[in-house]
């Protein structure tokens, strides 16, 4: 596929990083040559410099023939204008434009952005699908990581098997047989072993979850407390639900999630923020029972002076990934329950996983999926990308019928697929025009075995442990000419 990627920023460098390990055609605009010269030296791209909307510049990078146009400039203005030009010039197909104006939806601003607007195919939003994926582990604290599918009817978590816990120490074939009203199924689990990365391992029946183990699985959405349960804690224990929530940053990031979860209600929250100025502001914007604090995260006076111990949840979200580490690693010795981290530089977030900060987040990461959604082949729904880009959670539409499809009709069993690909659930039961499905017809979670037929309209979910597996899934999946 041929993109042109507008801006070379933190967001458009992680996107160039992620498109072009896929082979992908990549050109980026950007009006900082230097800033071109260390991505051309970095990744198999070609930098034009210049400025998007200037429709000289779009020819030189060669829109004409292109397929995909991201926008992700710093400027929200700067985006919607060259996707139009795009449009209305170079007729690119599909035009995605990042915004950061939490106003400008494309659902609630149709005439605004789309096709007779500024012509905006799909809007994206980093902050926004950070705070979504925070609020996802707030909501489940057990959690390392929460991604959602078929509309968030099913989800893939990875949680840390603890010792004591129902399944650690059990075979994956002997939790069926415990757990058989539990519609799961683990899909990988990287190991710690001394001197060396966390290393997959294939999960078959004999496979054995051990303590330490980062498990993932996947499930109906109402059944990710069991399986939380089942592998994190310890038997007969309760739950421990996150109520007192502090977070240190009040830019963007740290304002979304504050004013989210102020109105999901439920929390005590405190905001700490260094600027003086930005604290009047966030103190205006923000509910009244939000307390916010002028201070240093990383300063273990205020830390004490505010209970740290009695935290059930702190986030570090400043954009400064050095105070991000350094104050979680701090709330989290002085008695936080879990800590998080929001890591930009994927080189710092590889050397804290798996350290004493339970979560190191990479914005990049939270919003990818987003983007691969329109790079893959085939009737893809969902990508969201794992473990720091290696590996993938895929939802795709099988189509067709038994004549012209290689998978519709056809027995798990008889489909093939790589080895290492886990094919982990199947969503049955929802509209092909993405409506709502009716009351009385709720779509089935099914959980395959190698008996399982394949059916038209099936939403199912693969993990693939190496994104190079992909295009060997969206093959088996592609219907025959004679579909159309």
């Amino acid at each position: 596929m041929k993109i042109i990627i507008l801006g070379a920023g933190r967001v458009g460098y992680s996107v160039a990083d992620s498109l072009v390990s896929e082979k992908n055609d990549i050109t980026v605009i950007d009006t900082d040559a230097e800033r071109l010269r260390d991505l051309e030296a970095r990744f198999d791209l070609r930098g034009v410099v210049g400025n998007g909307i200037d429709p000289q510049v779009l020819a030189e990078a060669g829109a004409r023939d292109t397929d995909l146009l991201i926008a992700c400039a710093a400027q929200d203005e700067t985006n919607l204008v060259c996707c139009k030009v795009a449009q209305l010039m170079f007729n690119i197909p599909t035009r995605i434009a990042r915004v950061r104006s939490s106003g400008l939806e494309l659902e609630r601003n149709q005439a605004l952005l789309g096709k007779e607007g500024f012509g905006v195919d799909r809007v994206i939003c980093p902050e926004e699908s950070l705070t979504r994926y925070i609020g996802k582990l707030v909501e489940y604290p057990e959690a390392l990581q929460v991604r959602e599918f078929a509309g968030g009817r099913a989800c893939l978590v990875s949680v840390r098997a603890r010792p004591g816990a129902p399944m650690v120490g059990m075979r994956i074939a002997t939790m069926r047989e415990t757990a058989p009203d539990v519609a799961m199924r683990i899909v990988a689990i990287y190991r710690r072993f001394p001197d060396e990365p966390d290393r997959f391992l294939p999960c078959d029946g004999a496979t054995r979850v051990e303590p330490g183990d980062e498990v993932f699985v996947l499930s109906a959405r109402e059944q990710i407390p069991q399986v939380l349960a089942a592998l994190h804690r310890h038997h007969g224990h309760p739950a421990r639900p996150v109520r007192r929530i502090m977070i240190a940053g009040g830019g963007r990031v740290g304002l979304r999630l504050a004013r989210q979860l102020a109105q999901r209600g439920g929390f005590h929250i405190k905001v700490v923020e260094e600027s003086a100025e930005r604290c009047v502001a966030l103190a205006a914007e923000l509910p009244s029972d939000i307390l916010v604090l002028q201070g240093d995260a990383t300063d273990e006076d205020l830390l004490g002076d505010e209970s740290i111990e009695e935290v059930d949840l702190f986030l570090a979200l400043t954009d400064d990934d050095e105070d991000n580490i350094m104050a979680s690693l701090l709330a989290k010795r002085m008695g936080a329950s879990r800590v998080l981290a929001l890591i930009n530089r994927r080189t710092y977030a590889d050397l804290m996983h798996g350290t004493q900060i339970d979560i190191a987040l990479s914005p990049a990461q939270a919003m990818l999926g987003e983007l691969l959604a329109y790079v893959r082949r085939g009737d893809v729904q969902a990508v969201h990308s794992l473990r720091r880009g290696v590996a993938e959670a895929l939802e795709i539409v099988a189509r067709g019928d038994r004549k012209n499809s290689r998978v519709v009709g056809r027995k798990v069993s008889e489909i093939h697929l790589p080895a290492e690909v886990h094919m982990g659930l199947i969503v049955r039961g929802l509209p092909e025009d993405g409506g709502e499905p009716p009351a009385d017809a709720p779509p089935q979670v099914i959980i395959p075995r190698s008996h399982t037929v394949i059916e038209s309209n099936d939403h199912v979910v693969f993990f693939l442990p190496h994104k190079r597996l992909v295009r060997e899934v969206e093959k088996q999946f592609r219907v025959s000419a004679t579909f159309f």
